[in-house]
């Protein structure tokens, strides 16, 4: 029986964090992530590292955090009422991006693991995570090399785990309020532990090393993309919707809240700026009509070609 290795975990988020931060400079050339190192009273804690007024990232924010504790919060309890009150770790990274320019998408991404110690059987411990894009101007380049991307990250796991982990985050990353998507979705996994440690350890691993490839070639293609002002109003409306779900939906900002996690590193996954209209609606054929007639649908991006857009 394999045995959980919390600490190799551990390494590997550190480096994750490191590697990203560091490609995301290399994008931007004018601003650098600032970190701030934080602990819990309870157990645990963190470092954050937030990006903001850059040339190309307005805002981006990377946290790594180690929680250790005793109670769970209720949002992680209500599905596992075995798991109130027993001792747990909870360690990930997790990121959101929010370019400045309309044409190059904001992301989001994040790679954890738990383990607990319930008194009377055997450690509990699996991985979670994902990624997925929200495009404010859709382009069908950039919606097939991002999921053809985040296919190849499960290829090697099964043939099951692109389509499987694809539609969960289809479903989770949607606002029933808007009866709309956040975004054109990727892939989104949880309760993760096929194979054993080392096996379920090395998927987390595919889909943490897959955001750079999948995002980065994004952001380099669209960062000098001229824009216009009415471009910039319409991203801010639509990062709306960012907040809308992040604040009502979104589960692990509710743990972090429950969880007494550093609020300032829970929240830095809003965007800076954001605008709500009332009733707003876009005009016929335009690339913001575009955007909820075509790219606000889930679809099989991944089976599709460059040739075809």
């Amino acid at each position: 029986m394999q045995t959980a290795q919390p600490e190799k975990v551990r390494a590997y988020l550190l480096d994750l964090q490191d590697r990203i931060c560091s490609a995301l400079e290399s994008e931007d050339r004018k601003a650098t992530f600032l970190e701030d190192s934080w602990k819990r009273e309870e157990g645990g804690g963190g470092r954050s590292r937030v990006m903001e007024g850059g040339q190309v990232f307005e805002k981006a924010g990377i946290n790594f955090s180690d929680v250790l504790g005793n109670q769970l919060p209720a949002s992680a309890t209500a599905k596992r009422p075995q798991l109130a009150g027993v001792n747990f770790r909870a360690m990930g990274v997790s990121l959101v991006v929010h370019p400045s320019n309309p044409h190059v998408p904001t992301t989001h991404m994040n790679v954890r693991y738990f383990y607990a110690e319930p008194k009377d059987c055997e450690p509990i411990w699996w991985f979670g995570g994902g990624f997925d894009l929200t495009p404010y101007y859709g382009q069908r380049e950039d919606a097939i090399h991002w999921h053809q991307t985040a296919r190849t990250a499960c290829q090697a796991f099964g043939d099951a785990h692109y389509p499987k982990f694809k539609q969960i985050c289809d479903e989770y990353f949607y606002l029933p309020h808007r009866q709309e998507p956040r975004g054109i979705g990727g892939i989104f996994f949880d309760d993760y532990s096929e194979g054993g440690f080392e096996e379920a350890f090395a998927f987390m691993q595919s889909v943490g090393d897959h955001f750079l490839p999948a995002y980065q070639p994004i952001v380099a293609r669209r960062k000098a993309k001229d824009y216009t002002e009415a471009q910039r109003q319409f991203q801010l409306y639509r990062r709306g919707r960012y907040a809308e779900f992040n604040l009502i939906y979104d589960r692990g900002t509710h743990f972090g809240l429950q969880s007494n996690g550093r609020t300032e590193s829970i929240l830095m996954s809003l965007p800076p700026l954001v605008r709500w209209d009332y009733d707003w609606q876009p005009e016929a054929n335009t690339p913001e009509a575009e955007l909820y007639k075509v790219y606000l649908k889930p679809q099989d991006w991944a089976d599709q070609t460059i040739l075809d857009s």
